[in-house]
């Protein structure tokens, strides 16, 4: 109304003087009003964001108590990891690789070339070799010829490797005081694993497998291998190189040197040491470059061992044929 009323009234007016004056203290007054009823809504919002502040702080500060409160999972296991990742490049140089020459020499390549017939009759038979592969954690104390352990090693040395840098070591382990001392280091590990590392789930998996933390095979097969990865290499000027999908290379190396066990006619339960690679390292004198990977007792089976009634995939669920 006032405004209306102002706008009519002749400018030079002392009446619209005093309208102007009341425009103002009304100006005024809504401003002063509206700010009086927006000031809850200000405070409840400063507040609003004054908590997420605190939270997100307080969230900040908790997380590296979260991590000390709970053990890290076995399978965050530093000597589970890749070098492959951290590339040693500041310390590589451009020196030749381990003495072999720049250009490597190609041969002639004549491989094995077999009838339809023949390759089939091959790779059943193989498969039913294979098939028969159990893993056997009750193994008997029967020696084992030496020559046999050495052949089914050279056999995985055959595996092929990131950049041929065969990033692989075999630690062959007979002697009787030592299979003890790395049960007793597996063991130990292995209760802590059980019990507050490897989680609820987990260990309700594996117990329709009946396993624990006791491991009488490390002490009872007459052979335990160690198959220790080198995440990196040694050049003869002592910088380090590269090796390139270590985990992956040994990995394959594993695979073909069960097939080479079974093959033989031994038999072997594939163990992963979780958390135990350090103590290990130690205990058979093993350079900081090498990361243990795998465990394998090798051997025969006792006369009364038992194993899981276990099935395998069929070929339909584990191929995609396209």
């Amino acid at each position: 109304f006032v405004y209306c009323f102002a706008a009519l009234c002749p400018s030079a007016s002392p009446f619209h003087e005093k309208l102007l004056n009341l425009e103002e203290r009304l100006h005024i007054s809504i401003v002063m009003a509206l700010f009086s009823s927006l000031t809850p809504v200000f405070i409840a919002i400063i507040c609003v964001l004054i908590g997420v502040i605190m939270k997100k702080t307080n969230g900040e500060k908790e997380k590296p108590d979260t991590k000390s409160k709970h053990p890290s999972r076995p399978w965050v296991d530093e000597d589970l990891k890749d070098g492959t990742d951290h590339p040693l490049e500041e310390e590589e140089g451009e020196e030749e690789w381990q003495g072999l020459e720049e250009n490597v020499a190609h041969v002639p390549f004549t491989g094995e070339r077999y009838s339809e017939a023949e390759m089939i009759e091959r790779s059943q038979a193989f498969y039913e070799l294979l098939n028969k592969r159990r893993s056997v954690r009750f193994l008997s104390d029967e020696p084992v010829p030496r020559e046999v352990i050495d052949n089914v090693i050279r056999t995985a040395g055959t595996s092929p490797s990131g950049a041929h840098t065969e990033p692989w070591t075999f630690v062959v382990v007979q002697d009787p005081y030592l299979k003890h001392k790395i049960r007793e280091i597996v063991e130990e590990e292995e209760e802590i694993n059980y019990k507050k590392r490897m989680g609820d789930r987990w260990v309700n998996d594996l117990k329709r497998l009946r396993t624990n933390w006791i491991k009488e095979y490390l002490d009872t097969a007459p052979y335990l291998i160690l198959i220790f990865k080198q995440v990196y290499g040694q050049l003869p000027n002592g910088k380090k190189k590269t090796h390139y999908y270590n985990e992956i290379s040994v990995s394959i190396a594993c695979g073909i040197l069960l097939a080479a066990l079974q093959n033989a006619g031994l038999y072997t339960v594939t163990s992963t040491p979780l958390n135990c690679g350090p103590q290990l390292r130690v205990l058979l004198q093993r350079p900081a470059n090498e990361k243990l990977l795998l465990l394998l007792p090798v051997g025969y089976p006792k006369k009364d061992a038992t194993v899981p009634a276990l099935t395998r995939k069929p070929l339909e669920d584990i191929m995609v044929f396209m």
